[in-house]
């Protein structure tokens, strides 16, 4: 799957519920955009909010980031697991708490079923987590196969969702 590709948008939705999340957060953008390859066009504003699944733990600092890139899937997906392994994330348990979560959302409209990286994200459409920073950075995006994001979003109205205006991620 490695190789050059042509150019497409990518969609990672970033969260932490762990230590600083604020500086998890700004840091993952930080290494993300650190190495070539990828090119931001978005960030979105952060939002606080309540877990969904795993076990009883504190709220998530939720943003999602937009870029343009090159590269493969699966390398995108060795770049993000890299940034949540340098900012201590642990996959002891599944949805559990962590200092950092990079989920790839959308590559161009690629879809795979590939266990390592399903695209899209299999549980985006489902979050208003991922969908209402997506809606706020391009209010016309599309999940192949599920539709229109403002859509979806309604859907999961009900999610705990606070934008948090005193916090800013910078490029």
């Amino acid at each position: 799957m490695s190789g050059l590709v042509p150019p497409r948008r990518v969609v990672l939705s970033l969260g932490s519920n762990v230590g600083d999340r604020m500086a998890a957060l700004q840091s993952a953008v930080d290494a993300l955009f650190d190495a070539p390859g990828l090119e931001p066009v978005a960030l979105s504003p952060v939002y606080e909010t309540a877990p969904v699944g795993g076990p009883e733990q504190g709220p998530f600092l939720n943003a999602v980031v937009t870029a343009d890139t090159r590269m493969p899937a699966d390398v995108l997906l060795e770049r993000a697991q890299s940034v949540e392994e340098a900012l201590g994330r642990v996959r002891d348990v599944r949805w559990g708490p962590r200092t950092l979560d990079v989920d790839i959302i959308s590559v161009g409209g690629e879809r795979s079923e590939d266990p390592r990286l399903t695209l899209p994200h299999p549980r985006a459409h489902e979050r208003a987590f991922v969908l209402r920073p997506w809606a706020d950075v391009d209010p016309g995006a599309e999940i192949a196969g599920r539709g229109a994001v403002l859509d979806l979003l309604t859907v999961v109205d009900s999610q705990e969702l606070d934008r948090r205006d005193d916090l800013e991620l910078q490029v």
